[in-house]
Order: structure tokens, then C-alpha cells, then sequence
């Protein structure tokens, strides 16, 4: 049993998270199977409530993973994605907004839609970069899953980089 759990996770549960994120994706759509099959919420909506007072400016190696110049704008967000009041992750996303529509844009900025769905028209793949049970660097503590990865469009331009740390809430 992983010491962030409380009564009720274990390592079978935290492996059968595992392979639902792994079969899709968007994280996002793989929540929202998660949220439907353990019945967190109905209707099981996946929604991104900002936080707001931590924007982090993108790094080099953020750039350098987007495949932007120092000076190409790059979108932040910094989200709890909920399934009714439960939060299930905590995600940091950096994004290039040139790659995306300008209707996309418009609704990151003026919605709590979660990035993966207002992206899906596009039919990004994801490639895993880093997988952790437990935290990695910018995840709250209490983390006990983390994944590092870069989305990206069929042509293999990336369009995002996302860091997302999966609550203990997820297997309870």
C-alpha cells in the first residue's frame, strides 16, 4: 500500500488507474471513464477549475520540448480536474496557441473545459515522457500517481506539455 493512500487504496486499485489512463489519450477522457465506472458523479463530467497566483513562465526545456522559439507565445494552465466535487488531478499544462484554433483558444481562456477535450478535435497522440507513483516535481504532495507528457498533432508538431499529478481520491 503507497503511504499518500488512505483506507481503500491499494495497489491493485492504483494498477487498474494506471491502465485506464494508459488506454487513452487524453487524460481527460480517461477520467471521465474513471469517474463513470467508480460512480463519483452523475452526470460524470470532468470539469478544470483554475488555480490561480501560480503562473509559471515557460522554461527552456519546456520551449524546447514544444518545439518553440524563445519569443513564440506559449498558453499556461494551472487546473483541478473534478468529477462532481472530487478533484482527480492537479495539472500543469503549457500549450502553443498557434497550433490550436482560434475557437480552442478562445474557450482555454474562458472556461473551466478541460484542455483535452477542447483539443480533441485535433486527435492528438500522447507520448509519456515520465510515470511515477508518487509525486514529481510541482505536484502537491499528497500525489500518488504523476505523469510528464507532450501531446502532440498527427503531423508530430507538439501542442502541449503536461504535468499531472492524480489524487489519492481516485481510489477511495
Amino acid at each position: 500500500m503507497l503511504a499518500a493512500c488512505v483506507s481503500g487504496c491499494t495497489a491493485p486499485g492504483l494498477a487498474r488507474f494506471e491502465r485506464t489512463l494508459a488506454a487513452q489519450d487524453s487524460a481527460t477522457a480517461a477520467l471521465g471513464e474513471w469517474c463513470a465506472a467508480r460512480h463519483l458523479a452523475q452526470p460524470p463530467t470532468i470539469a478544470a477549475q483554475r488555480i490561480t497566483g501560480a503562473e509559471q513562465a515557460p522554461s527552456a526545456d519546456v520551449r524546447r520540448l514544444l518545439q518553440v522559439s524563445a519569443d513564440e507565445p506559449i498558453g499556461y494552465r494551472h487546473v483541478r480536474l473534478t468529477c462532481g466535487g472530487t478533484v482527480l488531478s492537479v495539472a500543469h499544462n503549457w500549450y502553443v496557441p498557434a497550433r490550436l484554433t482560434p475557437a480552442m483558444n478562445h474557450r482555454l481562456d474562458t472556461s473551466d473545459i478541460p484542455f483535452g477535450r477542447v483539443a480533441a478535435p485535433l486527435n492528438f497522440a500522447r507520448q509519456r515522457l515520465a510515470g511515477k507513483r508518487g509525486a514529481l516535481p510541482g505536484c502537491p504532495p499528497d500525489t500518488i500517481l504523476a505523469h510528464r507528457a507532450v501531446l502532440t498533432l498527427a503531423d508530430g508538431r507538439p501542442i502541449s506539455l503536461v504535468i499531472e499529478c492524480y489524487t489519492a481520491a481516485n481510489l477511495r
